[in-house]
């Protein structure tokens, strides 16, 4: 942990939180942004294989949202990482992705991480490929969805990212 992360506490989320995830969400301007009803759900229904980084006044700053996959329950896949604007470049996300792999490991099982990310999303490419690095891990990329299949307009590919096996 950096200086800059020692004055942070990584934890579950809470319901509560759900709106400030949102906020973090909305802000970052490279999530797709989920409705704010999905975020105060998933605060309730996925908070065990979730995390937020909060500040000295326990106010949320970041975020790793995930979940287990049901026909591969060794795999977390990540849905969305954010971290607010004030606090990046400080380390943050790969310290939630780091604590949260290190959490559901041993929960859940997890020996691998899937996630996807659009072409040109360079901070999340390095935050993965650093990720798998730090574990001594394999990654391999797909198209998981080419762009036809979205039906709401022009969306980038999803490229599916798959690191594994991982060295906790």
């Amino acid at each position: 942990m950096t200086a800059a992360q020692a004055d942070l506490q990584i934890d579950r989320p809470a319901v509560a939180d759900g709106a400030a995830l949102w906020r973090i969400a909305r802000d970052s301007e490279a999530l797709d942004l989920n409705s704010s009803y999905s975020y105060l759900l998933w605060c309730r229904d996925f908070a065990g294989t979730s995390a937020v980084a909060r500040d000295e006044r326990g106010e949320p700053v970041g975020f790793v949202t995930g979940y287990v996959r049901p026909d591969r329950p060794g795999t977390l896949l990540v849905w969305q990482v954010a971290v607010d604007d004030a606090y990046r470049g400080r380390g943050i996300a790969a310290a939630l992705l780091d604590g949260l792999v290190a959490r559901v490991s041993g929960e859940y099982g997890i020996t691998s991480v899937e996630t996807t990310i659009t072409p040109g999303n360079t901070a999340s490419d390095r935050l993965f490929d650093s990720f798998a690095e730090r574990h001594g891990a394999a990654l391999e990329r797909d198209v998981l969805f080419p762009t036809d299949l979205f039906p709401d307009g022009p969306h980038d590919p999803e490229v599916l990212y798959r690191i594994g096996p991982l060295s906790l």
